[in-house]
């Protein structure tokens, strides 16, 4: 095979097709329109949401109430009850947290809710702590790290 032997598959290049060229052309006189009305006239027709006068669409669903906030940040929520299973004076952060399978990665910043109890000294490593979850750990002797929210 040669260059000039190249060509496109067959069936994969459609030739545009050229109105109003007579009528020979087979799309002559009125260019494949019909004749006059809404549709023959050039901007005519109705836009996509006109129904023939039923009420549209858009208008006949209930409005969408509220917003989505752009700025939201989404936490990987852990609860006290499942940072049992560390050996105690560990120290317990996202990427230990991942490793155990607690969280999915340590990608997402961590909240520390304080669902369950603790009877273990650990430093446990977050992005927040809810406020009952502070006082369960520093109670157990623990103490708890703040990391900054990346964003």
């Amino acid at each position: 095979m040669k260059l000039h032997d190249l060509q496109p598959a067959v069936g994969s290049k459609k030739r545009r097709k050229r109105v109003g060229r007579g009528i020979a052309a087979g799309q002559g006189k009125t260019a494949g329109r019909g004749t006059k009305g809404q549709g023959a006239r050039a901007g005519g027709g109705k836009g996509p949401y006109f129904e023939g006068g039923q009420l549209p669409l858009v208008r006949r669903l209930p409005f969408k109430r509220g917003f989505t906030n752009i700025w939201r940040v989404e936490y990987a929520e852990v609860n006290l009850e499942r940072l049992g299973q560390f050996s105690d004076g560990a120290e317990v952060g996202p990427e230990t947290l991942a490793e155990a399978g607690i969280i999915k990665s340590a990608s997402k910043p961590v909240v520390i809710l304080g669902r369950g109890d603790l009877d273990k000294r650990l430093t446990v490593k977050a992005h927040r702590f809810s406020a009952s979850a502070r006082a369960k750990i520093e109670a157990a002797g623990g103490a708890i790290e703040l990391l900054p929210v990346r964003k």
